[in-house]
């Protein structure tokens, strides 16, 4: 704000492919002070999209795939696309997918400055992975149209307590457990009859399995604490009880805010703890009850309605002795 105050605003300019040789008109923009902009906005109807940044574990070319896919079928539809990555490895990078691309850090700041020049109906977040999620919240505040799955919708499935209620609510069953801003906090959650070691232990509203790891004892999970993570009233920390020996499968639904369509139901091969990232996945999954499947597309189903979600769904299970458990729901790709 105080930077727009004095009317420090940055310019744009496009990326010179051919070395000045010749003159290049590329859609290919990055910000700078000075006192021209090369950037041309239009009038046409426009749709931005944020796409996923860096690549990393967790976070990788899936995320980009989305993007790519939105683009072409955004441009497609008569839309102007604008895109805003940080990556030029990714696809969404490339020349010919949309029609203009900021190359710019997936940051508040950065994002708002190519909102208020190019003027867009509306912002996608969901497509891209955690990075561009965690923004929808200060995005909607700040006034700008976020498409797809409402910000109330996204945090009901971020935040521990909201998305235990809705698991309440519409019956599914969860692995024990409880959060914590402290560490004797965590103690005295993991210590209980009711989740007991060992747990699963991650902060809230990461991607990737950052900072995520499971704990047999009490020295094990204070040893976390000190060297992993910093819980706060802010940043509580999850902790879940590890079912230890269950199988894991991953359901992707597609939903138009009424009615949800699942896309397949993947078994992991590896036991529940390993991440997806990590672990070998098969379509149809070959070990699971049809009992068991015809369950998680039941609740995936109940989800995206409870939720509202217009777009996609991803909700994680694990089964263990007969038992469907839910790990999480993200209201995205």
């Amino acid at each position: 704000e105080r930077r727009w105050e004095l009317g420090v605003r940055p310019t744009y300019h496009r990326v010179d492919t051919c070395a000045g040789e010749f003159p290049a008109a590329t859609p290919y923009l990055y910000s700078a002070y000075e006192s021209e902009t090369e950037a041309r906005p239009t009038d046409r109807r426009k749709i931005m999209i944020l796409g996923s940044g860096p690549n990393r574990i967790g976070q990788g070319i899936e995320f980009d795939y989305c993007c790519v896919q939105a683009a072409l079928a955004l441009g497609e539809d008569g839309f102007e696309t604008i895109m805003v990555n940080s990556n030029p490895e990714t696809v969404s990078t490339d020349f010919d997918v949309s029609d203009r691309l900021y190359f710019e850090p997936l940051t508040l700041e950065d994002v708002l400055e190519i909102v208020e020049r190019e003027r867009p109906e509306g912002v996608i977040v969901q497509l891209g992975g955690q990075t561009p999620l965690k923004l929808a919240e200060p995005l909607e505040a700040l006034g700008v149209p976020i498409l797809g799955t409402s910000v109330d919708a996204i945090d009901r499935a971020e935040d521990r307590d909201r998305f235990a209620e809705l698991c309440r609510s519409i019956g599914a069953a969860v692995p024990p457990n409880g959060i914590a801003t402290s560490v004797e906090q965590a103690v005295g959650v993991a210590d209980t009859g009711t989740v007991g070691y060992p747990v699963l232990v991650r902060p809230s509203y990461v991607l990737g399995g950052r900072a995520m790891e499971i704990v047999y004892d009490e020295p094990s999970l204070r040893d976390y604490f000190e060297r992993a993570v910093r819980a706060s009233p802010d940043r509580p920390v999850l902790i879940d009880r590890f079912l230890e020996d269950a199988f894991e499968a991953d359901v992707d639904a597609v939903c138009d805010g009424r009615d949800a369509v699942i896309a397949g139901v993947m078994q992991h091969i590896e036991d529940a703890g390993v991440h997806s990232g990590d672990s070998a996945c098969v379509l149809p999954p070959y070990l699971l009850k049809d009992e068991e499947v015809a369950e998680m597309k039941r609740l995936a189903r109940r989800f995206a309605r409870e939720l509202g979600v217009v777009g996609l769904i991803n909700v994680q299970f694990a089964v263990m002795d007969g038992t469907v458990y839910v790990l999480e729901v993200n209201p995205r790709a």
